[in-house]
């Protein structure tokens, strides 16, 4: 077995880290935004407003007849006037559903587009990328917090359009008869928006913590299940169940501060939407009576023109009030797209995410991948200085390898580079193939990746070794199993629980080993700290398996364990100078 020393050279290491410093600025200077309202929205918002306008010839309507009615007039009278009323009943409704309908449809689009933007966002992201979200959070802000989006966009932003339209409209009815009504309304209206306003500040910020909140609860939980056996082999169960439930009470006080916040926005809107209202109405009682003859431009209001103006003070508010119940929604949707943003954010890219349809490809589509590294530099996962530079390397097609060296040394982000999981500058050059963005999902194709702490899915053993790929049937699924040297008779169908419960941690590592290898056009397996934290019994046993299938493949492992280096071809010793 030949060994030999591959020295590091740091002095070109800067060169490596002017991408990511690009990048962190590029995030700095990222802030979330809320969206702009969708075409359907405003079209919908229109429509609604359309409708809620109707509402003024219909009280005209109502108001002159009952006048009419007042001077003596016959109910055959006021039957078109009826008629009238149930017509535009009619389309008020038309259009109020209308909008409704188009609006709701373009939001959930329009939500559709940003989750679609947050996932390839995600998968564009390099799993080392030390700066994703957590699983938990990440699917808490897709999931759930995500629909938040639908009532923002198809309530608030056509409740604003009629705030913003119906009440003008309506004072521009009412000034012709009189002035007085207009100018009371007048000095209602801004006070509402305004103490809204003040609430609203509180209550943006209450809805984030909740949905903060609600994230880190569903992390910790999806954390816990993950080492269920774990928790259960350290007798912490009652201690996690306490965890949760602190976690749970924290989230109900977050969701109630949230409702507190809106029902007394609801209560600022009630009190001056009411004292506006009184106060039209107490002026037009006594105008009606004599006792205030000012107001009606010389003239006085007759009993249709009063009943007039007092139908249309309530829905002066109305737009007013339903702006209050979307307030709600407005800031429960701006924490949605700033957690959306978030995710849809830059970060370590994964080479070759954003290629559809990947160039390039392997010289032997089923045979042993060699791998040529020429001054390559490398920055470690969790560090923006470089740890690897000037590396040279050439491993030749089916030859197995052992990386030795200190923690921290690179032997992770080497392979995680290899792999096409991070980026690296310099010359990495697999089969033949520069990797490259173009290049590296046909070359990823060809590769089998053992990481440290292999996941396991709740499921069977046949679906956590195939892990949704196709084109293998039970011949090539029997042989991995036996393969990974599995208890006899352990079925394709059996169960595995979530993290891999029910089997021990030696045949997890051995089932990943198969996860990597049941494909026979994988010509190059990478292995990162195969037989870490397993006794020697167990230790060798994934050994073995892992030599069955690195046959007629390259090998190229990152381990301390000495008996697995030894049975290697070569040993590369990094962080070591000749």
């Amino acid at each position: 077995m030949a060994e030999r020393s591959l020295r590091l050279d740091r002095r070109t290491a800067p060169a490596v880290d002017a991408p990511r410093a690009r990048r962190a600025a590029r995030r700095s200077g990222h802030a979330a935004k809320a969206a702009h309202a969708p075409r359907g929205v405003v079209s919908g918002g229109l429509l609604q407003a359309a409708a809620a306008l109707i509402w003024i010839p219909q009280a005209a309507l109502i108001a002159f007849s009952i006048g009419r009615l007042a001077d003596g007039a016959g109910a055959s009278d006021i039957v078109p006037a009826a008629a009238g009323l149930a017509l535009l009943g009619l389309i008020r409704a038309l259009l109020d559903g209308a909008g409704a309908r188009l609006a709701f449809r373009a939001a959930r689009d329009q939500l559709s587009e940003l989750r679609a933007r947050a996932v390839a966002a995600l998968a564009a992201r390099s799993p080392l990328d030390t700066g994703r979200m957590a699983s938990g959070a990440a699917a808490s802000a897709l999931a759930e917090q995500a629909e938040a989006v639908v009532p923002y966009l198809s309530r608030f932003f056509p409740a604003r359009l009629r705030m913003g339209l119906v009440p003008l409209a309506i004072l521009a009815v009412i000034l012709p008869f009189a002035w007085v009504p207009v100018l009371l309304l007048a000095m209602a209206a801004p006070l509402i928006p305004l103490f809204m306003a003040l609430v609203g500040w509180r209550a943006k910020a209450a809805s984030e913590e909740q949905m903060a909140e609600v994230g880190g609860m569903n992390a910790f939980l999806l954390d816990r299940l993950r080492g269920l056996s774990t928790i259960r082999a350290l007798d912490a169960v009652d201690l996690t169940a306490r965890r949760l439930r602190a976690n749970a009470d924290g989230v109900r006080a977050r969701t109630m501060a949230v409702l507190r916040i809106a029902f007394l926005s609801s209560a600022v809107l009630e009190l001056f939407s009411a004292l506006g209202v009184a106060m039209v109405a107490v002026y037009v009682g006594f105008h009606l009576l004599g006792a205030l003859g000012f107001g009606a431009w010389g003239a006085r209001l007759s009993l249709g023109e009063g009943l007039f103006i007092l139908m249309l003070a309530p829905a002066f508010f109305e737009p007013l009030r339903d702006f209050s119940a979307a307030w709600h929604d407005r800031a429960a949707g701006r924490a949605a797209f700033e957690a959306l943003e978030a995710l849809a954010g830059e970060g370590l890219p994964l080479p070759g995410a954003r290629f559809a349809a990947p160039e390039g490809s392997a010289d032997d589509p089923h045979g042993a991948l060699g791998v040529r590294i020429q001054n390559v530099a490398l920055v470690h996962a969790g560090r923006d200085a470089p740890i690897l530079s000037g590396l040279d390397l050439h491993v030749r097609a089916g030859e197995r390898v052992a990386l030795l060296g200190p923690s921290g040394v690179g032997k992770t982000s080497l392979l995680a580079a290899i792999a096409g999981l991070a980026p690296a500058v310099g010359d990495i050059v697999i089969g033949g193939t520069r990797l490259s963005d173009s290049t590296a999902p046909a070359l990823r194709r060809r590769m089998g990746f053992v990481g440290q702490s292999p996941h396991m899915f709740a499921g069977t053993l046949a679906g956590n070794i195939l892990l949704g790929r196709t084109g293998f049937g039970p011949p090539e699924l029997d042989a991995a199993i036996e393969g990974a040297a599995l208890p006899p008779g352990t079925p394709a169908h059996a169960a595995v629980g979530e993290g891999g419960v029910g089997f021990s941690g030696g045949e997890v590592r051995r089932i990943a080993l198969a996860r990597a290898a049941i494909d026979p056009g994988v010509g190059l397996i990478l292995a990162d700290e195969p037989t870490a934290h397993l006794d020697a019994e167990t230790a060798g046993a994934v050994t073995e398996a892992l030599l069955s299938f690195a046959e007629g493949r390259t090998l190229i492992v990152a381990t301390h364990d000495p008996a697995l280096a030894a049975r290697m071809d070569r040993v590369i010793r990094l962080g070591e100078t000749p």
